[in-house]
């Protein structure tokens, strides 16, 4: 009997009392047991304290999560945040390196939403800081004053792009994705190719040209009670497929 793939989830760091923890959302977790059909492992913010070569070496996949915090902007040349914006340095000290690598190394890679900007990041790209303040896009953030239900219901229509991942596992051209992110795409990191687009242009998928496995970001949120939307499933699907395959390698 074939293994369950082991896949690799990303975690925060997050003051509780007066300890320290590292967390993963329980949406992430669920969504690799029952949409990819894997076994998830979460990854300690540790940073230089993992030890990556064994790490990769011991996964077949790796989702890089949504967090509440954004990457501190000094990694993407940015400017300076605004005071009390959430950061999270042991994450980010994590993920960016462990994302370029865990591509080369030819393990299945799936960034949602804070993960997406982190593949961009990661190879080169930049990131608007506050989507609704610049002129032409969209106010893609949530409605805080609504039960997660509302928040993470379908928001707009995205315009998938023929030739890629998406359109390859099936997805048709317009679909319908929910909208819970301040921060996007402002410059596409080289060798990323756009996988989707918002109604305003916003790039809100992409996949990493030239990678040997599944290599793809998405801004919106898939994990949310994956298996009630097609669309989603699909993607996590594919995802764990290609996570089985680095296993059976293995």
């Amino acid at each position: 009997m074939a293994r369950l793939p082991l896949i690799g989830v990303t975690a925060c760091t997050r003051q509780l009392g007066s300890q320290s923890y590292h967390t993963a959302g329980d949406k992430y977790v669920r969504a690799v047991a029952v949409g990819a059909g894997g076994l998830p492992l979460v990854i300690p913010a540790l940073a230089e304290l993992i030890d990556q070569p064994t790490l990769l070496a011991s996964l077949d996949g790796l989702l890089f999560t949504g967090s509440p915090s954004n990457i501190e902007p000094h990694h993407y040349q940015g400017s300076a945040s605004e005071p009390g914006t959430p950061h999270d340095p042991g994450r980010d000290g994590t993920t960016l390196p462990l994302i370029s690598a865990a591509v080369a190394a030819g393990i299945p890679v799936l960034g949602i939403c804070r993960g997406f900007q982190e593949m961009n990041v990661a190879f080169g790209g930049t990131l608007h800081q506050k989507v609704h303040e610049v002129e032409g896009l969209m106010d893609h953030r949530e409605p805080d004053d609504q039960p997660l239900e509302v928040q993470y219901a379908p928001r707009h229509p995205l315009h998938v792009q023929p030739g890629g991942i998406l359109d390859g596992i099936g997805l048709p051209s317009e679909i319908q994705v929910n909208s819970i992110h301040g921060q996007g795409v402002e410059r596409l990191a080289p060798g990323l190719r756009v996988e989707a687009l918002a109604p305003d242009g916003l790039v809100e998928a992409f996949s990493v040209e030239g990678a040997s496995s599944f290599a793809l970001g998405v801004q919106w949120h898939p994990e949310w009670q994956v298996r009630s939307n097609p669309n989603y499933l699909a993607i996590f699907q594919a995802f764990g497929e290609a996570c089985r395959k680095r296993a059976g390698k293995r």
